[in-house]
């Protein structure tokens, strides 16, 4: 597609969109199994190599969920914000590549994330707490203001869809775009410096997803908490 930076799947397969998502979706699916299997190929009981670097990454979302809601929630949700965490940031890292371009670069994608994620805390609220209960804490601590307040709480947790895609998107998207601007402008060695600066943007971005997604959760099933 004419004005369409160059990739490895686009020049197989077309620049159209939807094969671009897709194709690079499935190639960082593949990293991701691959490393999974590097590092329960030979499970030690110290670990080293690979199974060292995922059960040190599993410890941090572990420890992340734990100020938030307790280490048994932690634990409880942890294989849902690990996997998100490394399919956001293999993601991120594709796009750092030159021939190749980040799923999280594109609206489409990030938008379907931010949904799962609404959608999963918001059944969580409901499984736990009962739809009514749930809706009535939406009303706020007086009858009184619950005309005022069930709207505002509404829009609150719809923006919730547009930050989490929105942030996202924007970020990977202008880290792309920029690493095109220094390909095109000094294709050698200058631009490495710049890829460590994205690098940095890239595991950023997972964090702030990642903590973003324990906190809904956190709060859609402590809600007793919350009013104490």
């Amino acid at each position: 597609m004419e004005g369409r930076l160059f990739t490895f799947f686009g020049a197989i397969g077309g620049h159209g969109q939807e094969w671009i998502i897709l194709s690079h979706y499935i190639l960082v699916i593949a990293v991701i199994f691959l490393v999974a299997r590097a590092a329960t190929r030979k499970m030690q009981l110290v670990p080293t190599g690979s199974q060292n670097v995922m059960e040190a990454y599993i410890g941090g979302v572990v420890a992340m969920g734990t100020d938030t809601m307790g280490e048994e929630n932690a634990r409880r949700y942890m294989p849902l914000i690990a996997s998100l965490g490394l399919v956001i940031f293999v993601s991120n890292m594709l796009g750092i590549v030159p021939g190749f371009e980040s799923p999280t670069a594109n609206i489409n994608f990030t938008l379907s994330l931010a949904l799962i994620v609404f959608v999963y805390y918001n059944y969580l609220g409901i499984k736990k707490n009962g739809i009514g209960s749930y809706f009535k804490h939406f009303m706020g601590p007086m009858p009184i203001l619950a005309p005022l307040m069930f709207p505002i709480e509404i829009i609150s947790h719809l923006s919730r869809i547009i930050s989490l895609s929105f942030r996202l998107f924007g970020s990977i998207k202008g880290d792309d775009m920029f690493t095109m601007v220094l390909l095109m402008l000094v294709p050698w060695i200058v631009p490495i410096s710049g890829f460590f600066m994205l690098t940095a943007f890239g595991f950023l971005q997972a964090f702030i997803f990642m903590i973003l997604t324990y906190v809904y959760i956190a709060g859609s099933i402590m809600m007793e908490h919350e009013d104490h």
